[in-house]
Formats: structure tokens, C-alpha cells, sequence
């Protein structure tokens, strides 16, 4: 059995019904098969479409048609559905809109036309193309095609007559087959033909299944678009799908460090332009409660917290989790474990960042809470990179809590005065200690550093800066690569 048939795909109903069902027939009919089993998983979502404006209308807008789409998407990429189908030309007008705020594979009908055409034997000069004056205006098929291939439309009135035979109270799609549905359609073709059209594209989904009505009435060729969208979408859906790359930051740990987190990560990323710049989906949650009064003995257990955090994130669609809180990396193993995308570790980028980029050092000095220190994170992170640690004495680590935790602190919002005096002790006493370099290892350390240079350190390493760094890099690669679990 093909593999791709494990797939699950979507198609969205609904936007009109005689469409879709059609299309879910025609893509059960077109599906190779040697037994049941062979055919794909399909789910088909249709819902009443209540717009105020019909699409035959000139004066039409899809506003509502984008929202209905985008909720039937959004169900469906959390039912699993690894690719959609959508039986609408207007809906193919912002196509790439719902791609840009959606994971699952949104399969292009206009796509499947185009590769058709181009791959006939005798290319066609001219090609008519019948379809609402919305998606006209829209321009969706006016260049869709190579070679320099005409595009043209019927008149105005008589296109009118055409929609309303289609979607008119007394329509082909309230069941009326007659001649007074089938005569506008004959008539739209005769004039297609009269105006030099070699081929026709029905860009109304309903209108295949009623030009099947009109053997040979046509008098000229006419693609029937809905068995070819059905085609394209089988050969196109064994292919991975690739989407933009998200980064999902556990926001709130706390929240002036994940202000600066995002301020670096924007600041780190290669961009001419706001598109260049990542997706970035953010959990922003205060309440997660405090790590270090946990890790010293007395405070809430911040795991279950930290776990949902991280597992909403999983679902909005993250490639990468980013922490900006060192201490919360003390609970990383144990959550890694139960999710499906990785943590990138603040610790180890952290550690490999100094023995890639300053190799003389030898000595680092941590700076952190308590709770990081007394872990241990720090130090093995350092020692497993081949460095030695450095950590404060008590009456200094005494000084790094003060300046992280007390009233004039950073936590308090202070970001000068007396918590950058205490910060600037605590580095002094790490150099006598012999440290060359000195890890900011609280993610609110960094806004409260001294000035480049004018601390008593070689090097003042900021985690943050780290972190922003790789995970810029990580999104950077799956530009030009599948996306990567290895961080």
C-alpha cells in the first residue's frame, strides 16, 4: 500500500455543498486501490455558510467566507488532518493568507490547473475562463499561465445570466437541471469560443459537474477542474509539508526577562523586512509559581505549571520551546520527556557558547538565584563543556538574592542604583576567585549589568543573548533543511 495513504486529509464543505461533495466523490474515485484499505483517510467538515452578500454579487467580500475557512482549518489540523482541500476559487484569493497562520498543507487548485496546461501536448493560445466577478477582479487567473497564454472573460451579461443560472433561487444549485439552468452556460461557452478561447476552466466548483450534463453541447474543450484538483492533491500529498518555522517562548518567568528575550530574538534574526522575522507564539504566564522558593525547600512545586505552559505551546504549533529562566531548567528533564518537541537548554548553549567563542577561558563565575545555584545546573553544564565553576561565596550570593528579589531589586522593577552595586560586589569577588568570566545566569541579571567594560571581569556572558542566538539559528537552518529536533 502507498504510504502517503496514512495521511488524513481535509476537505472543507460548505462553501458550496454540491462542490464539496462532489470533490470528496471524485477524490474517492480517482484514489488507486487494490482494497479497502487503500483508500485515504478523509474528513469531510460542512457547515452552513451564512454570507450577506452572495459571491454572484459584484459588490461581494469574503470577510465571513475567511473566518468560516479558517475555523474548519484550524479543526482540522487539530483532528490531525496533514492536508487540506478546499473546493472554492473565491477561498483560493487568500490562499496564502490562511498558509501563513496555519501548520497543515493547504493543496492549490489553481496550482493543479496550471501544471495541466502547461503539460499538454498543444498548448492552448487563448483560454476562457468562467467564474464570479469577485475572483475575476481578484485577478487570480490573469498570469496564472506560461507562455504568454490569453486569458479571457464572457461579457458581462452574459456572465451575470451564468451566475444566476448557477446560484439564482431557481438554480443548478437548488436541484433545477432544465434548460433554463443549462442555456446561460451554453451561451457563456458559445461566446468563449466565438472570442477565440482554445479551452475553457470552469473557475465556478459547481460548474464540472453540470457541464458533464452538456455532452458535446459545449463545442469546445473544457477541463474538469474538480477530477483534477482530486488528482493533483493525491500526487501532491505524499510530500512533507513545510511551513514557516515557530518559536514558542514559556513567557512570565519572569515577564521583564521575556520582554527582553523577544527584544534580542528580533534584534538577532536576519531581517530586511517584518516577514523575515519569525513566528514567535508566547504562553505568557506570571502565575507559574516562583522556582527558586521551591528548589530552596518551601515554595509551590512549579512543574505542573510549567508542563501546561509548555505543552500549549506544542499544540499552537512550536517547533522549539525557549525558557527564559534559568532556574526553571532545573524541572527540564523531567517535562522534556513528555513533550514532542525539544526545550532548547539555556545551561548548555550557555556553556557551549563560552568554549566556542572565548577558548582561553577556563574559569567561569555563575551569578544566579540560590535555587539555580544549589541545583547544580550551572556547573554541570560548565564542567560537562570542560570549564571549571565559580560560585559566590554567602555573603555574595547574599548580594545576587538582594539584587533579584529585594525591594530595590530588579523583580521590583529597578534596573539601577543599589541591585547594579550589588551585582557589580558580586562580580569583584568572583574575579578574586580567579573566574576569567562571569555567567548573567538569572534572565533579569542581564538588565541590570554593569556596562561592557566597565566591570572588574574579562567577560560578562549573557544567557539571554545566548539563547535568542540559537534559537535565530535553529529557524535559520530549518529554512534550508527539514526541521531539526537536534538542539
Amino acid at each position: 500500500m502507498d504510504a502517503r495513504a496514512s495521511l488524513r486529509l481535509g476537505i472543507v464543505g460548505g462553501l458550496g455543498a454540491l462542490a464539496g461533495a462532489d470533490l470528496l466523490n471524485r477524490l474517492v474515485q480517482v484514489t488507486p486501490v487494490r482494497s479497502e484499505g487503500d483508500h485515504r483517510e478523509i474528513l469531510f467538515e460542512q457547515r452552513p455558510l451564512r454570507e450577506p452578500v452572495s459571491p454572484a454579487d459584484p459588490d461581494y467580500q469574503p470577510a465571513h467566507r475567511k473566518f468560516y475557512v479558517y475555523d474548519t482549518l484550524a479543526r482540522m489540523e487539530r483532528n490531525g488532518c496533514g492536508a487540506a482541500l478546499l473546493p472554492c476559487f473565491v477561498t483560493h484569493t487568500f490562499l496564502n493568507e490562511l498558509r501563513e497562520e496555519l501548520g497543515l498543507r493547504l493543496v492549490s487548485m489553481t496550482d493543479a490547473i496550471r501544471n495541466h496546461v502547461a503539460a499538454l501536448p498543444q498548448p492552448p493560445r487563448k483560454i476562457g475562463v468562467l467564474t464570479s466577478p469577485y475572483v475575476r477582479k481578484s485577478g487570480l487567473f490573469d498570469g496564472l499561465f506560461d507562455g504568454g497564454m490569453k486569458v479571457l472573460y464572457p461579457q458581462r451579461a452574459t456572465e451575470a445570466a451564468m451566475l444566476e443560472a448557477v446560484y439564482g433561487a431557481d438554480g443548478f444549485k437548488t436541484g433545477r437541471r432544465d434548460a433554463r439552468v443549462t442555456e446561460p452556460v451554453i451561451r457563456a461557452l458559445d461566446e468563449l469560443r466565438g472570442m477565440g478561447a482554445d479551452l475553457v476552466v470552469p473557475g465556478l466548483t459547481e460548474l464540472p459537474l453540470l457541464i458533464e450534463q452538456l455532452p458535446g453541447a459545449a463545442g469546445i474543450p473544457v477541463l474538469n477542474t474538480a477530477t483534477l484538483y482530486a488528482e493533483h492533491a493525491l500526487a501532491l500529498t505524499g510530500a512533507a509539508a513545510r511551513r514557516p518555522f515557530k518559536v514558542g517562548v514559556v513567557g512570565g518567568v519572569g515577564p521583564a526577562a521575556t520582554v527582553d528575550f523577544l527584544s534580542k530574538l528580533v534584534a538577532g534574526t536576519d531581517a530586511r523586512r517584518d516577514q523575515d522575522h519569525l513566528k514567535v507564539l508566547v504562553e505568557q504566564n506570571p502565575q507559574i509559581p516562583d522556582r527558586t522558593e521551591n528548589l530552596l525547600g518551601g515554595g509551590t512545586d512549579p512543574s505542573i505549571a510549567l508542563y501546561s505552559t509548555c505543552k500549549k505551546l506544542e499544540r499552537g504549533g512550536a517547533d522549539i520551546i525557549a525558557i527564559p529562566c534559568n532556574t526553571a531548567h532545573a524541572y527540564l528533564d523531567r517535562i522534556q520527556r513528555h513533550l514532542d518537541i525539544p526545550i532548547v537548554s539555556i545551561l548548555t548553549v550557555t556553556a557551549d557558547h563560552i568554549r566556542a567563542a572565548f577558548p582561553a577561558v577556563r574559569k567561569v563565575g555563575i551569578l544566579a538565584t540560590s535555587g539555580t545555584i544549589q541545583s547544580g545546573l550551572y556547573q554541570e553544564a560548565l564542567e560537562a563543556a570542560g570549564l571549571l565553576p565559580v560560585v559566590p561565596d554567602e555573603a555574595h550570593q547574599a548580594l545576587v538574592m538582594e539584587a533579584i528579589y529585594g525591594p530595590q531589586g530588579v523583580k521590583a522593577g529597578r534596573t539601577s542604583g543599589l541591585c547594579r552595586e550589588q551585582i557589580v560586589k558580586a562580580i569583584e569577588h568572583l574575579k578574586a576567585a580567579g573566574a576569567e568570566a562571569a555567567i548573567l545566569g538569572c534572565t533579569e541579571l542581564p538588565l541590570i549589568a554593569p556596562e561592557p567594560g566597565s566591570a572588574a571581569i574579562g567577560q560578562l556572558i549573557d544567557p539571554t543573548q545566548v539563547l535568542a542566538a540559537k534559537c535565530a539559528s535553529l529557524a535559520q537552518a530549518a529554512e534550508h533543511g527539514p526541521h531539526s529536533r537536534e538542539v
